[in-house]
């Protein structure tokens, strides 16, 4: 692991430009099963549907292996094989609407590595500032973690058990037509979510793996539906195991206090499989 190289990435940045337009928001609606009015100018882009906008553009000449861009362009060239959203944290300052144009400016901020008790891991951290004509309308940090394929005799991490008690929660079935879905709205061509045969033969996962903002995505909807009046302020998740599309799994939540939310997914095993915190106005 040439990590020294990795890190000269630190500081590297992308602007990008892209339009909010009706039908995105209209689709993803629809793999949510919610009933939302058709979107029309002036309709707010709900918390965490940005990213359905800037989409990867690679050449398909240049797409690697795993269905992602060949490595070494903005994100530095990280050679181990498995490559994962393992969390984020994001401020809504305001919501971008339909019809705005919008522009996002990133940037490569830390770059990590350490030896963990399944191989190497390399952490990369981007940060994200969104805009509109009202000024910046979301900061986000997101990080992306990069891992070797486990030796077969290595230690499998233990399970946590997800907290026992939740004030409101939603059985999801995570089917292969909701993978393919919102692989298809965020141009995610990456074959752990559609590709079976690539999942489990090269990468070794037992089934297809569900999209870590998928996850997000559905707790902040649980949150928009027990709580339809309340504004995301911040939100902060990170993934703590992955859930596969063999099994449902729930997205549960319980409020601490007036402005503040715990969100967690718990799998078939009653295993934590990602935990959040969301902050309200």
């Amino acid at each position: 692991m040439d990590l020294d190289t990795y890190r000269e990435w630190i500081g590297r940045t992308e602007q990008r430009t892209d339009l909010v337009t009706p039908a995105p928001l209209a689709s993803l609606s629809a793999a949510l099963d919610r009933e939302d009015p058709d979107p029309a100018p002036g309709t707010e882009l709900p918390p965490l549907w940005h990213w359905m906008f800037f989409t990867p553009r690679a050449l398909a000449r240049n797409i690697g292996p795993d269905g992602h861009e060949r490595r070494g362009g903005f994100l530095p060239p990280v050679e181990l094989p498995r490559r994962m959203f393992a969390g984020g944290r994001l401020e809504f300052r305001h919501p971008p609407k339909v019809g705005d144009e919008i522009r996002r400016s990133s940037r490569i901020l830390d770059v990590t590595g350490k030896q963990g008790r399944s191989g190497t891991l390399v952490f990369v951290t981007v940060r994200h500032e969104i805009a509109d004509a009202n000024g910046v309308a979301i900061v986000e940090e997101h990080d992306i973690v990069y891992r070797d394929h486990p030796a077969p005799d290595a230690p499998q991490p233990a399970p946590e058990a997800a907290p026992a008690k939740a004030e409101f929660s939603r059985e999801i079935v995570p089917d292969p037509v909701l993978l393919f879905r919102y692989s298809a709205l965020t141009f995610n061509g990456h074959r752990i979510h559609y590709d079976r045969d690539y999942a489990t033969r090269v990468e070794g996962y037992p089934g297809l793996i569900v999209h870590g903002p998928l996850i997000a995505t559905l707790l902040v909807d649980l949150l928009r539906r027990n709580l339809p009046e309340a504004r995301l302020r911040r939100f902060a998740f990170k993934a703590r195991r992955p859930a596969f599309d063999i099994h449902r799994f729930r997205v549960c939540g319980r409020r601490e206090s007036e402005r503040r939310v715990s969100l967690w997914t718990r799998d078939h095993e009653g295993f934590l499989t990602m935990e959040a915190a969301a902050e309200l106005d």
